[in-house]
Order: C-alpha cells, then sequence, then structure tokens
C-alpha cells in the first residue's frame, strides 16, 4: 500500500492540530510536520523545555507523523545549525510518545560522524540497543533538475543501514525525468519516496502505487503545499482515484502545452470509475516553442515513444491538443502507425491509441466527429426537427446538401470543414485572409472527393469568403471555429459575426422552413459566449461547445475502454466546474 501524507507548516500548535485532523478526515494516512520555522534552535539550546510545544504536538498528532526540519540549503526555511535540530531529534526519538519517523538529508547525515552518531541514537536501526520505535527518513532534494549524480546519491543511500525510508525528489525538466524515478522504486532495496517537483513531475506523485512507492505528498490546501507541483489531497484521492491505483492500472493523459486547466482529467477519470475501468487519466504537459517547430516536434517524440516504451507503465493512449496535434500526425507516418483519413488529409489528430492485445497505436480526430453531430443537432433545429428525435446516423445524412458557414479557417476549422465536404454539405468558408480560406477550400474538395466514405455520386461544394461577408450567407447553421469569445483568448467580450445584419429577407426566400438559422460555437469557456447571447437574443437555436467537448471526450473514452462513455456525467461535471471558476472569479 502506498500512504498518502499531507505536509503541515508548523507556525501555530492549534492550527498545526487542526490541519491534521482535517487531514485525516480527508483522507490521509500520515502527516508530516515542517517545524523549519517553529523550531527556536537557540532556545532550545539553552533549555531543552523550549521542545515542549513540538512534543506535544507529536503527542497529540491525530495520525502518524514525520518531523521534519528542513534547511535552507536543501530548500527548507531553517537557517540554524544543523547540531539543534539533530538535537531535537533525539529527544524526539527517546520520548514517552515519538513520531513514527524523522527526516534528515542525506547530505548532513553523512557530513560528520557525530551528527550521524546522533541521529542513529534517535531511530530505530539494526545496532540499535534500546527499544526505540521511531524510523529515519533519509531523503535528497534537488529544485533545480535531476542531479547528474543520481545513482551515486541512491547508492550511497543504500550503504546506510540506519535509513527506514529513502526519499529522492527533484525538479522535472520535462515527462521523461519521471521515469528516472520510476526506475528508482523499480530497483528500491527497502520502502521508497521517488518524487518528481514541478508541474512535470504530477505523474510521479500520481503513480506512486504503481510503482510501488512508500508514501507520496498532498497539501490539505493549493495554498499549503510544500513543493512546487504539489496536488492537494481532494485532487489526489478524489480526481485521479489513487486509492485505486494499482500496479496493472492503465495510464492515459492529455498531452499539450500548457495542460493545467485542462478538465479531460475530471471527465475522464470520472468516466473511469464509472464504469469500473481500471485506468488514470494525468496531464501530461510537452513544452513547446513557437519558434522551434523542430525542437518542439523532437520533445514531443521522444516524450510519446518513451512513456509508450517505459516498463510497467501501461501507458495506453492519449487526448492530443494545441500545439501538439500536428506533431501527432508526423509521428504517426514517421512510425507506419495507423492513421484515420480525417487526421491524415487535415494534417491534425487529437487522439493516441494503444491497442491493448496488439500494442500497436492508432490515431484519430474526435474533434471532427464530434463537431459533425453537433453541426447535425444544429441543422435539425434549423429545420424545425427535434434533434431528440431523430438518431446520429439520420443526423449526418441529413447534412448531405446541408448549407453550412465555418467562421475561421485554422485548426479547428479544417477538421470541421473536411468533415462537413465528406459528409457532402455546401461548405462556406468565412476568414479574415481571403487566400487562407481558399487554399482550405481547394484541400477540402479534393479530400472530399477522392475519399471512399464520401455519399454517392455527391460533388464537394466549398467555398471561401472573408469574414465580413459572413452576414450575407444563407446557410442553416453558422459554425464559430475561431477564439474569439474564449475566456482567456484574443476578444474574449467579441463575437464574429455580427447575427442582427444577417439578411433575413434572403434567409426568409431560401429558407426549407420559418425557422432561424442556427448557431453552433465550438468555445466552451465560457459556455455562454458572446455570439451565443446574440443569437438567444434573435431567437435563434444557439448550442454551446460543451456537446463537442463532451462528443470528442467520448470518443476518446470509448476507444479506450470498449465502454460506452457516459455523456452526461461529463456534461454536468464540465458544466459545474466552469459555472465554479466563474464564481469565483
Amino acid at each position: 500500500m502506498t500512504f498518502v501524507c499531507v505536509p503541515i507548516t508548523v507556525h501555530d500548535l492549534a492550527q498545526a492540530l487542526a490541519d491534521a485532523q482535517e487531514s485525516r478526515a480527508r483522507g490521509a494516512d500520515l502527516v508530516e510536520y515542517r517545524i523549519d520555522e517553529f523550531f527556536d534552535d537557540a532556545a532550545f539550546m539553552n533549555d531543552a523545555s523550549a521542545a515542549r510545544p513540538i512534543l506535544q504536538l507529536v503527542r497529540e498528532s491525530p495520525l502518524p507523523c514525520i518531523i521534519t526540519c528542513r534547511p535552507t540549503y536543501e530548500g527548507g526555511a531553517y537557517d540554524g545549525d544543523d547540531m539543534p535540530r539533530v538535537s531535537l531529534y533525539e529527544l524526539l526519538g527517546t520520548a514517552d510518545h515519538p513520531p513514527r519517523y524523522i527526516d534528515v538529508e542525506l547530505a548532513a547525515y553523512t557530513r560528520s560522524a557525530n551528527l550521524r552518531q546522533k541521529v542513529n541514537l534517535a531511530v530505530d536501526h539494526p545496532e540499535q540497543r534500546r527499544d526505540v520505535r521511531t524510523g529515519l527518513v533519509l531523503s535528497m532534494h534537488d529544485f533545480d533538475r535531476p542531479p547528474a549524480d543520481l545513482s551515486r546519491r541512491v547508492l550511497a543511500m543504500c550503504a546506510e543501514p540506519a535509513a527506514s525510508v529513502h526519499k529522492i525528489a527533484f525538479r522535472c525538466r520535462s515527462l521523461r525525468d519521471n521515469l528516472a524515478l520510476f526506475g528508482v522504486l523499480r530497483h528500491k532495496d527497502r520502502p521508497t519516496i521517488a518524487l518528481g517537483m514541478g508541474e512535470f513531475g504530477m505523474m510521479s506523485r500520481v503513480l506512486a502505487p504503481k510503482f510501488g512507492a512508500f508514501l507520496t505528498f498532498a497539501s490539505l490546501r493549493p495554498a499549503s503545499a510544500t513543493a512546487p507541483g504539489q496536488p492537494t489531497i481532494a485532487e489526489l484521492i478524489e480526481t485521479y482515484r489513487f486509492r485505486s491505483i494499482t500496479p496493472r492500472t492503465r495510464v492515459f493523459g492529455v498531452v499539450g502545452w500548457p495542460v493545467t486547466h485542462s478538465m479531460s482529467p475530471l471527465v475522464h477519470n470520472a468516466g473511469f470509475d464509472a464504469v469500473g475501468f481500471d485506468g488514470v487519466y494525468l496531464p501530461l504537459p510537452i513544452a513547446a516553442d513557437a519558434s522551434d517547430p523542430e525542437g518542439s516536434y523532437a520533445s514531443f517524440k521522444a516524450t510519446i515513444l518513451a512513456l509508450m516504451d517505459e516498463p510497467g507503465l501501461d501507458f495506453a493512449g492519449c487526448s492530443v491538443t494545441l500545439p501538439h496535434k500536428e506533431n501527432l500526425v508526423r509521428l504517426a507516418r514517421e512510425q507506419g502507425w495507423s492513421l484515420d483519413d480525417i487526421s491524415d488529409a487535415c494534417n491534425a489528430a487529437n487522439t493516441l491509441t494503444i491497442d491493448p492485445a496488439s500494442g500497436m497505436p492508432r490515431v484519430s480526430n474526435t474533434d471532427a466527429r464530434a463537431a459533425i453531430e453537433e453541426i447535425a443537432r444544429g441543422l435539425s433545429l434549423s429545420r424545425g426537427v427535434d434533434p431528440a428525435h431523430a438518431i446520429p446516423e439520420s443526423q449526418r445524412t441529413a447534412l448531405r446538401d446541408a448549407r453550412v458557414a465555418v467562421l475561421g479557417a485554422g485548426g479547428v476549422a479544417r477538421a470541421i470543414v473536411f468533415a462537413l465536404a465528406a459528409a457532402g454539405a455546401k461548405v462556406e468558408i468565412y476568414n479574415r485572409s481571403l487566400d487562407r480560406a481558399r487554399a482550405l477550400a481547394d484541400e477540402a474538395r479534393e479530400y472530399a472527393n477522392r475519399i471512399p466514405s464520401a455519399p454517392a455520386n455527391a460533388i464537394a461544394i466549398v467555398s471561401a469568403h472573408t469574414l465580413e461577408d459572413a452576414t450575407r450567407s444563407e446557410a442553416e447553421v453558422f459554425v464559430n471555429a475561431t477564439p474569439i469569445g474564449m475566456s482567456g483568448g484574443p476578444a474574449p467580450d467579441a463575437a464574429p459575426i455580427d447575427l442582427a445584419a444577417l439578411d433575413r429577407a434572403a434567409l426568409a426566400q431560401t429558407r426549407r422552413s420559418a425557422a432561424l438559422p442556427a448557431v453552433f460555437d465550438t468555445v466552451y469557456n465560457p459556455i455562454e459566449t458572446p455570439l451565443l447571447r446574440d443569437a438567444r437574443a434573435l431567437g435563434m437555436p444557439a448550442l454551446d461547445g460543451l456537446g463537442m467537448f463532451v462528443g470528442q471526450a467520448a470518443a476518446q473514452f470509448e476507444a479506450w475502454t470498449a465502454t460506452p462513455a457516459p455523456r452526461g456525467l461529463f456534461d454536468r461535471l464540465v458544466r459545474e466546474t466552469l459555472s465554479s471558476r466563474a464564481n469565483r472569479s
């Protein structure tokens, strides 16, 4: 069993005990009391009774505890000499109510024979001649990078028989740095903690039980983390389902840069739990540099292949988001992986699935599939038909000869236009750059006219226009495939088109029904974009981007699990999360 330990920085005795009690209630197994600033070394050296609050802290702790007084030279806040804190450890280890562990740095422990001897008096070890119940956590930390001499340091720890537990922690500079930590755990000779710090190190923290780590750390609240990248206990236990992770658990994740605020871990992990699937889904950041696309691709390639090859990791697939969608297709072509038509044509994909039986990777674009489903729903609404009464296949069939206006010519628009053209729709592309819209239209026509899945006798009709001309469109569905209106985007308070300026007289003459055109916004944060507000104010059917997000996530989930996705759960979780974020801001 891998334990969950909550670190508590001690400033006030009562507050520390209250935090420990709350940690217990939230599911922690241990707490670590960080007394770096609480321990008064000068007072203690003058009078040992100055340690009474710390003795009380250990005695009244509601959970087994680790006592740590981390010096500044190893990332802590204690700036005194080593001897006072080691003398404190000796006092604690021989007290009536000792801590379960004390944490001493390898660098300090090996610095002098005298210091080592005093530590050994406080801990249980093979040569201990008295009854001592405290174990020694021998630790090393590097807050900058993986140490070049990692193997040497690990061997030095292994040579110390007094150490009950080894702890290795360093800042990860890439996802691949986690693999060195997994290697340490695979070759451990006693209970070991191996954790990566920073955004890239989250994998090592969540997957600790997969590789048999002794424990992982999780903060009680975001502001109380004692190391960069440390998740909260709620995230660890509830979002990542830490207690269900075993050596057989399959690993998935979202690859992109950045991915910190992605809601995919929330929905996929909840989905795994709902259907009883043994999997865990993680944020998998792979850094990218717009000024160095070849370097970004090299990093993406090296990381994905390393994850696939890592012994015991069981990496089984991932979602891929910006800016790596094109990198995924490039890698698939280089490696000879299976690549679906739409990904191959539009040169972008968002899903990697590794077949559990054969180990063969498949690359696909579930964004396009999900967008088509939403556009078909919008078409039904535009024609005055309740989409709830139409099965998905009949909705897609209805796209043939439907008139759809796509706003934008970027990556999202590209997949949508190709999929619409292949379905036989009459596609109008509206973009600020007419040349870019024309290039996309030419490629989409060529693609749609050569693929075998296109409707029989269908001729792809794809036209290009400037964005300003969109108000003259007679489309049945308008699709916003730009980032306009997105929170954190280039124009969060704007709409890509003035819906009130649409030529309603022309629309009335060409409509198949009296219903107004539907508006579908691929943006889902916020759920209610300026464009959708305008559409609803004008009485137009409006579809938010959450349907597309849920649809593409569901397609990925089903490819990975061979189980129907709990779409309603996905939808509810994202709506609740976005609403909570909006209320906090």
